[in-house]
This record gives C-alpha cells, structure tokens and sequence, in this order.
C-alpha cells in the first residue's frame, strides 16, 4: 500500500470518503515523521490515526493499551482487509501465541496490539529490538502522568523504551487529558506544539443531567428515566459489583431488559452480555466501569452514574460513550451522601502505611550493588498491593536510586521438539558441551523440562544472559517450545541515600499527596453536582476549554429542578463498633497490626497481607463500609492500645 496516497489508503481500506476533524492533522504529522499527541473525546476515531499510517509506513506498528482484550473487533477488519495484525494477551491459546511469536521473530507483522505489562517481558523485548518499529502507539497515554487520574508504572517507562529500542515515532492517544497531563504527555515523548491536536470536548448532543438525591429517590429517578420513549440503548454505571447485581435485578422485576456486567463474571458470560447489549436498540447493561472501554456502539441513547465517578476524567469518558452517532442523548448522574464515603475508601485503601515504606526500603537498600526482586513475593511481605509497589520502585528510579535493569524470568520451561542427540548434531563441541550442560541442569516433569535459571548459570559458571540467549535461540529454530514463570526485576544502585529515614517520609509523603489528589477529584465531583451553574461549562474549563455562554443542553441550562444535596453528617462510631474494632485488633493477625490495616479490612477494601492470611473470607471483612476510611483508622488508633 506504500503506492497508495492516504486518501486512497482511506478510501479502498477504511471505506471513509473524508476525515473526521482532527484525524488527517495527526495523519499528517506521523506520516512526516513526526511524534503526535491526540486528544479527542471518546468515539472521535482515535484508532484510524494510526491503522492508516501503519499501512503506508515501512516496519511495525506496536499499540500499547491496557484494553486489548477488547481490541479483537480492530484486529479481525484488519485482518480482513489482507493486514498482518495480532495481539499477544493472556487469552490467546498456546498455538496462537506460538503463531505471533513467529510472525513477530519473521518480521511479517505490521500491527502488534500489547498491553504495557508486555514490556515487562525480556523475551519480547529482545524480538523487538531486532524489529523495526516504525510507530509506537500509546492508548490512554494520561496513565503516564502522575497527575493523571489513572497513573500506571508501566507507562511511565514507555519514554525510555521508546529511545533504547529506536523508534521512528510515537502517537499518544487519551480522551481525558486536562492541560497539565497534555504538557506531561508532550515532554515525555519530545512532542512539539505543532502536532498536537486536540479536538475539543463539547458534544451539544449530550443532555447532561445532575441530580443530588437520596438513595429512595434516586430509584425513583432511575425508573422514571427509563421510562422514557426516547432511552435507547443504556448503559447504568455502578461502583460495586454487588450493586450491579443488586440493581439489575430490581429492573428486571420492573419490566426491563437489564443484565449486570462486571470483572467478578465468567469471561463467557462477560462477551455474551457485551454481544447482547451491541446488537439491542433497547438493551440496558448495569456495569462497573469495566464495561464500555472498546465499545463501538454508536447508538447509546442513555448513560446513567447510579454512583457517581471516582474524577470529572471519569465522568467525561463514560458519558461520551453515549450519542456517538450525533443523535441527541441523555446523560444523568446520581449524587447521594452515602456513595462519596465508598469512592473515598478506594482511594485510601491504596496508601501503604510509613511502616510498610520503611521497611520495604530497609530491605532494599541492604542488597548488592545489583540484585533483582519479586514484586509479587515484596507486595505480600509488606503489605502493598502491586501496582502500588510498582509505583514506589518507579519514585525510586525517578529519584536516581535505583536503575532498572530490565525485567527476566528465573523459571524457564521447554518442550523438545525432537531427541536431543538429533538437535545437538548440528552444533561444534564447544556449543554441544554447553548445551549438554544446560540440559543436564533441567529437571524432568510429564512433558516439560524446568530450569532454575540463576542456579544454573552458578552451577555451570556461565552468564545468565547466555543461557536465556541459548534457549531462546533453540525456540526460534523451532527445536524446543518454551514457557516462562517467576518473573522478577532487576536494578542496580545509581546512588545509595544517606538517610533510608528521610527517603522513607519522602516516599511516604507522595503517596499521601496522591491520595489527597484522588480526595479532590471526588471533591470536584461532588461540587459540580451541587452547583447551580452550568454544568457543561465547568466541565470544559476544568479541561482547558471554554464556552463563550452557557451550554444550553444541560439541566441547569434548562431551568430543571434540582433538588438540594441532602446532608453529609458524619457518623460517630456507635459503642458496639467500638467494641467489634477492639475485638479485631485484640485478635493480633499480624496483616491487622496497623489502624490503616484494620480499617482496610473493616472497609471492604483486599490487601496483599489480608488475602493471604483469608480474612477476606472473614464475616466482618466490609461490615463497616457505610464509614468513611478515616473514621475507621481513627477509630482503630484510639481504641486499640
């Protein structure tokens, strides 16, 4: 298709006579060889400016996005219209996984969807060092912004990544970014003014609704909205998996057609609902927020928060799944006092205690000079959930610690392919003796052979990397099948501290500051319901947009009563949740040592510490999630002595 203009290329493939707005200015700027950052509202055609590119560029387009699971559909037109296009996920099956790693190794491929936990992996990164990456793509590219209200590790080493293995360009891609995100973006990946394209976050079709209310009120509200004549198809967002169940039900007593969707269903289940719900004018699916990221549906007639967002980035995003066909479409958010207590839970559920951080980093700093460590095994030592974890090794390279030294697995399995006496022939004595011995260190299960890769290379005094480079290189040949397992991370010390103390606070105190970032979002969500103004306008201004007037178009514009937030008193500790707390800590678990800990596990909230010890099985586990997490630590700290 290189002979091919991008009109043709637009026209013959993607069967679209012209652009939608912004799509051919980040057309332009990749096609120059420049890297480019989008922001367009969700259903704006993010994906077609790089699956156009990708077609007229020389080499690999890799897109990294945390839904590629839900990538299937672009993935099967693409392969449809005759383009080399895969993805590499936990669902594919051996054999066609197998088929990608060869296509990838044969450097046929010219789209690769991963996920950013790939980069994870030095098998992949050592096949794609030896790729040509014309096009790295970054869906939801906010995650690399501490700023961001969906942060992820991983995505902030992707501007590293992208240097050491020479990529021509880059295309982020985020539906949310505010202007301070954007500049984080822009930086990251050398990005200049020029080629960035946003297109704006007005959709006039949306009706927004917002309604402060009790929770009797707000099913009345729910009921009488679906109801309506002109509701469509209708997504109804919940916070917790249970409600979904819980409100599904009631709806389906009511008459309605509704299915509750979350990631505590069989996977099965999950697609047979989303294929439901694509092909219905009338389906209506109550869902977590796990529903809709990928869904092309342009007919959503209504989109209803039943519990509010977690951040007006949230809000933005799922509402634009509705009215994607321009047609007008009904927006309403629920407020009740009850739902704020639960958002703010899940964002001090993720804080790790001082104690935690200091002796995480106790231990850490006792290694080697260089030495490689289990996230996994540290995040249920001390207490911190993974991605949290991974976050606080990241702050560490960030402050010129630590360097990461890239990720490798100490457990290798292979599958021969033939008799080893046969794969050995071919090789001079030197290899043969080598590859002997690195068989000899395998140990026999029914039908794969598993290496214990860091003993080996100390049993036969060789180098580590040569003995991954020796088993990889007999997979390429197609002489052994491998699997991989005991990931683990490798660092080395940049510059030691001279305080573990201060690092300690240091660490501990960003960790308090995105908690208290998370609490204002919450806050701002809380204080666009309440306002009276327009609502549409303050969302964009919070976006860096403005309006010359008022919208017209939301329920404040269209002079709709808005009833009043009812009260937020807080709820004092009654003598018998004083007594159930002082039973919990009098108990000792040592996953309960902490008043952060026990409200954890009051709240609802899992811990590494928790689950392993099962007391998330416990009854009490969730018996005071109407408290807010603080009421709870306090509680704990005052009571438990």
């Amino acid at each position: 298709m290189n002979s091919m203009n991008q009109q043709d290329v637009l026209r013959e493939v993607f069967g679209f006579e012209d652009f939608r707005p912004g799509q051919g200015q980040v057309v332009e700027r990749i096609l120059a060889g420049e890297s480019a950052l989008a922001v367009f509202p969700t259903g704006a055609g993010k994906s077609l400016c790089y699956q156009l590119p990708a077609l007229m560029l020389e080499g690999m387009t890799v897109v990294v996005s945390p839904l590629i699971a839900l990538m299937k559909d672009q993935i099967d037109f693409l392969v449809g219209k005759g383009v080399k296009a895969a993805r590499m996920d936990s669902s594919l099956s051996a054999e066609e996984s197998r088929k990608v790693w060869d296509d990838l190794w044969q450097g046929e491929l010219k789209l690769l969807y991963v996920a950013p936990e790939r980069f994870s992996s030095e098998r992949f990164l050592n096949r794609l060092r030896r790729s040509r990456v014309s096009l790295l793509v970054i869906d939801e590219a906010h995650c690399i912004s501490e700023w961001g209200h969906n942060f992820r590790p991983d995505y902030m080493k992707l501007a590293g990544l992208a240097v050491e293995l020479e990529v021509e360009r880059v295309l982020a891609l985020t539906a949310t970014a505010t202007a301070s995100v954007a500049a984080d973006i822009c930086e990251s990946f050398d990005i200049g003014p020029q080629a960035y394209v946003n297109t704006g976050f007005h959709r006039p079709n949306l009706v927004m609704h917002m309604t402060p209310c009790t929770p009797e009120l707000r099913d009345e509200r729910l009921l009488k909205r679906l109801h309506s004549p002109t509701r469509g198809a209708t997504i109804v967002y919940v916070t917790l998996q249970k409600t979904a169940e819980q409100v599904a039900a009631q709806l389906v007593k009511a008459g309605f057609p509704a299915r509750a969707y979350h990631a505590g269903l069989d996977p099965l289940e999950r697609h047979e609902i989303q294929d439901q719900f694509m092909g219905g004018e009338q389906a209506i699916v109550v869902a977590t927020i796990a529903f809709g990221m990928g869904i092309d549906k342009s007919d959503i007639r209504t989109v209803i928060h039943y519990n509010p967002p977690q951040s007006l980035e949230n809000y933005m995003q799922e509402t634009g799944r509705a009215g994607r066909d321009g047609q007008v479409s009904h927006c309403e958010l629920f407020l009740c006092p009850e739902d704020i207590a639960t958002l703010e839970n899940f964002s001090y559920g993720d804080t790790p205690t001082l104690e935690a951080v200091s002796g995480l980093l106790t231990e850490l700093m006792a290694q080697a000079d260089e030495f490689d460590v289990s996230v996994y095994d540290l995040a249920a030592r001390f207490d911190i959930r993974n991605l949290v974890l991974s976050t606080l090794l990241t702050y560490l390279e960030l402050d010129g610690v630590l360097r990461a030294m890239g990720p490798h697995y100490n457990e290798y399995k292979f599958q021969p392919q033939r008799p080893s006496v046969e794969m050995l022939a071919g090789y001079d004595e030197e290899r043969r003796q080598f590859l002997k011995k690195l068989f000899a260190q395998a140990k026999k299960g029914r039908t794969w052979f598993t290496i214990d890769l860091a003993a080996a290379a100390e049993s036969m005094g060789e180098d580590r990397k040569r003995l991954v480079t020796a088993l990889n290189y007999l997979e390429e040949k197609g002489e052994l099948l491998l699997k991989v397992a005991g990931l683990r991370q490798a660092y080395r010390f940049v510059q030691r501290p001279s305080s573990i103390d201060e690092l300690s606070q240091r660490i501990y105190q960003r960790f308090l500051n995105s908690e208290r970032r998370d609490i204002e979002r919450i806050e701002q969500v809380v204080a666009l319901s309440e306002s009276p103004e327009c609502s549409v306008r303050q969302v964009l201004a919070y976006f860096g947009e403005s309006l010359e007037g008022d919208c017209g178009h939301c329920d404040r514009c269209l002079r709709e009563e808005i009833p009043p937030l009812p009260g937020q008193s807080e709820r004092a500790l009654s003598q018998k949740e004083i007594q159930a707390i002082q039973k919990v800590c009098a108990e000792g678990h040592q996953a309960l040592a902490h008043p952060r800990q026990v409200a954890r596990f009051l709240c609802g909230l899992s811990s590494p510490a928790a689950s392993r010890a099962r007391l998330t099985r416990d009854p009490r586990f969730g018996s005071m999630s109407h408290h807010r997490f603080a009421t709870i630590a306090k509680g704990a700290e005052d009571y438990c002595r």
